[in-house]
């Protein structure tokens, strides 16, 4: 399973990013699907994250200002980010916990579950 995020770039404070994030492969189905972000030399952090039934959950930082969606037919999440400020500056990792098919035999599946990270998409706020 791989997990392609974009959308990542220099914006002004104020302003307005949406990022997206693909996940393809081996899937059953996802579980979960989420963004977090990281500044250097700290620690990932929780951005926000949705389940498959759509309950999301937010960081206290992004809450009212960012949106969490998805769209299940394409396996892909979207993070609608308004309102930025100079310290959402971080790149902004997708993740999503998926059930991986093993094998699928005499109308038999199989699958595991397993958790993934994306590439990092770089998102400056210049103030």
């Amino acid at each position: 399973v791989q997990l392609q995020a974009c959308g990542g770039a220099l914006v002004q404070a104020g302003g307005s990013l949406r990022l997206s994030c693909r996940a393809s492969g081996r899937i059953f189905t996802i579980n979960t699907m989420g963004w977090y972000r990281q500044v250097q030399g700290k620690e990932r952090e929780l951005v926000a994250t949705m389940t498959m039934n759509e309950i999301t959950k937010y960081s206290d930082s992004v809450k009212s200002r960012f949106t969490i969606s998805g769209d299940s037919a394409k396996n892909t999440v979207y993070l609608q980010m308004n309102s930025l400020k100079p310290e959402d500056t971080a790149v902004y990792f997708c993740n999503a916990d998926v059930n991986v098919i093993d094998s699928y035999h005499a109308d038999t599946l199989s699958y595991h579950s397993e958790n993934f990270w994306g590439n990092g998409t770089q998102v400056t706020v210049s103030s």
